[in-house]
């Protein structure tokens, strides 16, 4: 017989809620310094993702609505910004395709950053 405490259910709540709404509870993905943190959130019917390491900045946000959805890109260096663009598609993304873009994003910042 399986025997589940308050604590328990409230941890499993708070982690559901994270997954279900996008919300940056348990979304670092490394620990404090020069490692790359991740912070997913849900904006909308889209979503957008910051990561961090040190002094370095990397941003996408995905604006979806029902005519179309807008992609922005960021990429800065302390104050200094080395990208900074948008792009419109003329159709709304699905929640799937947001999340591969989200998820193939945050995979080629991780692979521009590793140290050989």
């Amino acid at each position: 017989m399986t025997v589940v405490t308050f604590h328990h259910a409230l941890l499993c709540v708070i982690l559901i809620t994270a997954v279900v709404y996008g919300s940056p509870v348990g979304a670092a993905d490394a620990p404090a310094g020069d490692a790359l943190q991740v912070e997913i959130s849900k904006k909308g019917l889209g979503k957008e993702v910051v990561i961090t390491s040190g002094a370095q900045e990397w941003f996408m946000m995905i604006e979806v609505t029902p005519e179309n959805t807008v992609v922005v890109r960021q990429e800065k260096d302390h104050d200094r910004y080395l990208v900074d663009e948008s792009e419109t598609h003329d159709r709304p993304m699905t929640a799937g395709e947001v999340d591969a873009a989200i998820s193939d994003y945050i995979n080629s910042v991780k692979t521009r950053t590793q140290k050989p």
